[in-house]
Parts: structure tokens; C-alpha cells; sequence
């Protein structure tokens, strides 16, 4: 092989790597974004029908299988939390958002009104 073959070569090699690592990082990125949307929007799904469960019947459900008028899409998300009832309100958890568990966090004023009082997306 010429001088100017290798060289090609090697800069060939050195694009090809750098492609790979901008795609592992990007994709990577991506993942992480698209868990973070999915459980945020699971996490208040779930909030929105626990709390409209309490207005209608005066009590937090015992379980999520006792939730009233659950949607299809309903049921992706409350596929993706931990519920459980607590003397005093309830726990909820994220468990997972698109495809791995997010890392969620909300501002103080998040938790005002609701009956929400452990979290793993609480401070």
C-alpha cells in the first residue's frame, strides 16, 4: 500500500469511529429525553386519575385496578407507576418512561392539593 493509501485508511477509520461515538452519545441523549417526556406524562396521568378518584368517592383507590372510566392510554401509564395507598394519602412511583426509569423532580408548588406524600420524583 502507498503512503496516501494509508493515510486514507486511517482517516477512513478515524471518521467511521467518531461517527459511531456521536451516534452512541446522541442516541443516548435521545433515550434519555424520551424517558423523561414518557414518565413525566405517565407520572401525571396517573396523579390526574388517583386525585379524581378521591373526588368522586372520598377516599384514595386501594389500587390502581380500582381506578373508575380508565382509558387505553390510561393503562400505558399506569403500567409505568408504583402505587400504594397510605393512611394519610398515597406513594407513587415512577418505574419506568419510554424504554428505562427517568429522573424526574418538580417544583415545590407541584405538590400543593394533592394527596401525593412519598415520591421518587419528589425532594
Amino acid at each position: 500500500m502507498t503512503e496516501l493509501s494509508l493515510f486514507r485508511r486511517e482517516r477512513m477509520t478515524v471518521a467511521f469511529a467518531s461517527c459511531a461515538l456521536f451516534m452512541a452519545v446522541a442516541s443516548c441523549s435521545v433515550k434519555q429525553q424520551a424517558d423523561a417526556m414518557f414518565g413525566d406524562q405517565h407520572f401525571k396521568t396517573a396523579i390526574a386519575l388517583v386525585e379524581l378518584y378521591k373526588v368522586r368517592h372520598g377516599t384514595y383507590p386501594e389500587a390502581l385496578s380500582d381506578l373508575d372510566f380508565v382509558g387505553d392510554w390510561d393503562k400505558g401509564a399506569l403500567m409505568a407507576v408504583e402505587y400504594h395507598r397510605l393512611p394519610d394519602g398515597y406513594e407513587l412511583n415512577v418505574t419506568h418512561g419510554w424504554v428505562g426509569r427517568p429522573t424526574l423532580r418538580y417544583p415545590a408548588q407541584f405538590w400543593n392539593g394533592l394527596g401525593l406524600k412519598k415520591s421518587n420524583a419528589k425532594p
